[in-house]
């Protein structure tokens, strides 16, 4: 029992660098999404509806996608040129700008 203790110890603490970078600084990442700013807003909110807004977007949906764009798993020239210059602090920081932005509201008909 005490060894299965520790190895459940030892993995849960073995995440916990994991967990803490991919929290983002959003403070840092309002700072690093200037570049964004041109398609997806300061807030955002695209400036065209050809972009997606990234505003109030659920932050590891962001990340990944970044990562995804980096890596080459997802293929769109403009973003993966701009991704493949992101370090993985860039990409958590960044999705925690976007993340913590107004959105993703629905509108109800009534």
């Amino acid at each position: 029992m005490k060894r299965l203790q520790q190895v459940v110890c030892f993995t849960i603490l073995s995440l916990v660098p994991a967990i803490a970078l991919s929290a983002g600084n959003a403070a840092e990442g309002k700072k690093k999404s200037a570049v964004c700013h041109a398609c997806h807003g300061a807030n955002g909110v695209s400036i065209q509806p050809i972009y997606p807004n990234l505003g109030g977007q659920h932050q590891n949906y962001l990340s990944k996608s970044l990562y995804d764009f980096r890596d080459g798993t997802r293929s769109n020239a403009v973003m993966s040129g701009f991704a493949a210059n992101l370090s993985d602090a860039d990409i958590e920081d960044i999705s925690a700008w976007y993340a913590s932005q107004d959105g993703l509201t629905e509108i109800k008909d009534k």
